[in-house]
C-alpha cells in the first residue's frame, strides 16, 4: 500500500527548499528536508530510500516527526550522555592572555595550556579548532623572555653600526 502525499504546513515547502539549496546548513538537516519534499511531491516511501541508500524506516520516521512537530521536528534532538563540564570561556580566555613569565614562552601551546589549566591537551587543540583560535599566529608584539637580551642586542647593533675591517660586504 502506498502512503499518501505528505500535506506540507504553509511557509514550509520555501524553508526546506532553502536548506536543501544551502551550503551551510548541516548535511543530516538537508537530508531530510529532502526526505520530507519528496514525501510531500508523493515519492514512495522505498523510492526515497533508495535514492538516498536509507532504509525506509528511516523515511517513515522523518515523515512522522514531520506530522507531529513541523518544520522544528527535523531538528536533532538532545542526546543522552554526561554534560559538558569544561568552561571554554575560560580556556579561550587564558589562551588569549599571554602566559606567566615563569614559563619563559612568549604564546601558549596546547600542551603548556594544558598542564597549566589540569586538562588534557587533546582537549585544549579540539577548543582551538572548534574557534578557530591560533595563538602562534597571534598578530600582537610578542616580547623576548630572553633575560641577556639587551646585551646581543647591542653586540648586532654595533656589528652593523661598526663592521670589522674584514667583515664580508664592506666597501674597500
Amino acid at each position: 500500500m502506498r502512503a499518501a502525499p505528505l500535506v506540507l504546513r504553509d511557509g514550509d515547502r520555501e524553508i526546506l527548499q532553502a536548506w536543501i539549496r544551502s551550503t551551510t546548513m548541516k548535511s543530516g538537516l538537508v537530508l531530510r528536508a529532502r526526505i520530507i519534499t519528496l514525501a510531500a511531491d508523493g515519492v514512495a516511501h522505498a523510492e526515497i530510500a533508495r535514492r538516498f541508500d536509507i532504509s525506509r524506516q528511516t523515511v517513515i520516521n522523518w515523515r512522522s516527526r514531520y506530522l507531529a512537530h513541523g518544520i522544528e521536528g527535523l531538528h536533532d534532538e538532545h542526546r543522552s550522555g554526561r554534560p559538558r563540564t569544561l568552561d571554554r570561556d575560560k580556556l579561550i580566555t587564558t589562551t588569549l592572555t599571554p602566559p606567566p613569565r615563569k614559563y619563559g614562552v612568549t604564546h601558549w601551546s596546547s600542551r603548556l595550556l594544558a598542564d597549566h589549566l589540569g586538562i588534557a591537551h587533546g582537549t585544549v587543540s579540539k577548543v582551538w579548532s572548534e574557534y578557530g583560535v591560533q595563538p602562534w599566529r597571534a598578530e600582537t608584539l610578542k616580547f623576548s623572555t630572553d633575560p641577556e637580551l639587551a646585551g646581543k642586542v647591542t653586540d648586532i647593533v654595533g656589528l652593523y653600526m661598526n663592521p670589522p675591517e674584514n667583515a664580508i660586504g664592506t666597501a674597500a
